[in-house]
């Protein structure tokens, strides 16, 4: 069984990141997921008419690549997601390059609780979205 790293195997500093080009049915298929149908983000004539001009991605979908990173990196498999907050900063459209970047910044290890700087930026270095998680790390280390 693969399992992400136990909190003895974290440090502060510790970073991880993964991207992913947003594409149109990316947008359509969490729109189905979701039941989240904001014309802002499935109708191009209503969104023309909008401050952003055109369809944006929902804040959620961008906001799951960190998600990705937890699960799957740092700390990875087995760990327990507890608490998030985001801001969000920028619009993410359809063919921008998101890249979720997890670092932690506080380990408790008393309580097995991990504090992360959560952020997406898109391929022009922009911070699309910005926040803090909680996670509690896998209790043995595959790592």
């Amino acid at each position: 069984m693969i399992t992400g790293k136990s909190i003895d195997k974290l440090q502060v500093g510790d970073v991880a990141e993964f991207a992913k080009t947003i594409s149109e049915t990316d947008i359509y298929l969490y729109a189905g997921i979701t039941g989240d149908f904001n014309p802002a983000h499935v109708n191009e004539a209503y969104a023309k008419n909008t401050f952003f001009k055109t369809r944006i991605a929902h804040g959620m979908l961008a906001a799951g690549l960190i998600s990705a990173v937890i699960a799957n990196q740092l700390p990875g498999p087995g760990t327990i997601y507890l608490k998030q907050e985001l801001n969000f900063l920028a619009p993410v459209h359809m063919g921008d390059t998101i890249t979720g970047r997890v670092e932690v910044i506080e380990i408790n290890a008393e309580k097995n609780r991990v504090r992360l700087k959560t952020t997406c930026s898109n391929q022009d270095g922009v911070m699309v979205i910005s926040g803090e998680g909680i996670v509690s790390p896998p209790k043995t280390s595959g790592a």
